[in-house]
């Protein structure tokens, strides 16, 4: 357990509208439902009062943001600072005229692909490819199936550390392959997409395609945090791991998933250390076998347990 910050953060802040939390559970902020607590969890009630927030927190305390914790381990020594959770103020998704659709950045991917679909807008499918929120897909550069969140960006909007409020259009956020060169101090809450004439049901039934596919080839209802390694140039992660003889590969509850080798599993009781050393091990292997140096797509975060 962390210091209790909460009461002096509720003293310095009289109009923050969000929630606070001390030393609350990160477990359930992650897919892999691993994790230590957090000193302190803050869920803003939108931009305003994360803007609030991040003006009167002390500027040396660690900010760490979670918007659905899809690609996110949370290790077991939790989290010194502030975690800060986009829930549903940031979640708004809508149609806007000349083919766009604006979304907020804790909006599942998904959720922006169906309300596209549904308005004949063509072009953003793929997010339904994606198991996560519209912030991590601007943060990384989010990609499936043939697009990537580049293709069709026209701004985003957010908050830096210090509360102020910026924009960047699609040339200003620097994008290449999961990622973008955005500073890392600042938070995204909204962006504005835009597509092209599209039949819905065509599109609706492209995004059907994506699921089946997905289902058959992934994990999709384990305890997951979705692809662990970044593809490397000219290369296919899963066929280095398999080639590695990695699949199904096991450190405790931990265990290289043996329909994608490329997807760490938590069958239940494994540790945010039983996956993170499963992973490195996977990352020695290739190293050896390929000389490949894989990269690790999955955000790992916090203290090892003392």
């Amino acid at each position: 357990m962390f210091p209790d910050l909460v009461p002096d953060l509720k003293a310095a802040m009289p109009e923050l509208r969000g929630k606070l939390e001390a030393n609350a559970p990160t477990a359930p902020l992650s897919w892999f439902r691993t994790g230590g607590p957090a000193q302190v969890l803050f869920t803003p009630a939108d931009s305003d009062d994360l803007a609030y927030f991040l003006q009167r927190l002390d500027r040396n305390a660690p900010v760490l943001v979670v918007g659905l914790g899809s690609n996110l381990l949370i290790r077991d020594g939790g989290w010194e600072g502030v975690i800060i959770r986009l829930g549903k103020g940031f979640a708004d998704v809508s149609i806007e005229p000349g083919l766009r659709v604006r979304a907020g950045a804790g909006a599942p991917d998904v959720k922006v692909a169906r309300a596209a679909a549904e308005a004949g807008i063509a072009g953003l499918s793929f997010l339904r490819g994606i198991p996560g929120a519209i912030g991590g897909a601007l943060r990384m550069n989010g990609g499936a199936y043939g697009g990537e969140t580049k293709d069709v960006l026209v701004e985003a909007k957010g908050v830096t550390r210090t509360g102020e409020f910026v924009s960047f259009t699609n040339a200003q956020m620097g994008f290449t392959y999961r990622h973008s060169s955005v500073p890392d101090d600042v938070i995204f809450t909204e962006a504005l997409f835009e597509g092209r004439p599209g039949n819905p049901e065509e599109i609706l039934a492209e995004m059907n395609a994506i699921t089946e596919a997905r289902s058959s080839t992934q994990p999709v209802n384990t305890r997951t945090g979705g692809s662990t390694f970044k593809n490397p140039p000219g290369r296919k992660a899963w066929e280095l791991v398999d080639a590695a003889g990695c699949r199904g590969l096991r450190i405790g509850d931990a265990q290289v998933s043996e329909m994608h080798c490329n997807f760490l599993i938590n069958h239940g009781s494994a540790s945010a250390a039983d996956i993170e050393n499963l992973g490195e091990e996977v990352r020695r292997r290739v190293r050896e076998i390929s000389g490949v140096e894989l990269e690790w797509e999955i955000k790992r975060v916090g203290l090892n347990r003392a």
